[in-house]
């Protein structure tokens, strides 16, 4: 990943309702949801949370899928995984010791799903 796109990437999750979007995703993971209820979930108008959704979607934060009439938004867990990647790229300078604790976080994931609505 090159700079440019993380900066992107990092733009598209720095406001409120998108970052709540992706975080609702990830949450529903592996099945998505739909637009209409992304929306109803987080209290957005429709057409407002459309374009939020079409500004993860650039940024490659979530993907879509139409099933019938309904079109099914899913976290892009790859390229999260990407973002992770390129900020622990040149971890610790060369010592991956440093980063232990961190490592540890993200390999034992807190299987609770936060209240998004209202953030702990």
């Amino acid at each position: 990943m090159e700079i440019t796109n993380a900066t992107a990437s990092f733009a598209a999750l720095s406001q409120d309702t998108r970052l709540k979007a992706f975080m609702l995703l990830v949450s529903h993971e592996p099945t998505g949801l739909p637009a209409g209820e992304i929306a109803r979930q987080l209290d957005v108008p429709h057409n407002t949370m459309s374009a939020h959704l079409a500004v993860l979607a650039r940024a490659g934060w979530v993907v879509s899928q139409r099933q019938s009439r309904q079109i099914i938004y899913r976290a892009s867990l790859s390229h999260m995984e990407d973002v992770i990647q390129f900020l622990l790229k040149d971890c610790c300078a060369g010592h991956p010791e440093l980063c232990g604790s961190l490592l540890d976080s993200l390999s034992s994931c807190d299987t609770r799903v936060p209240n998004i609505v209202d953030p702990l």
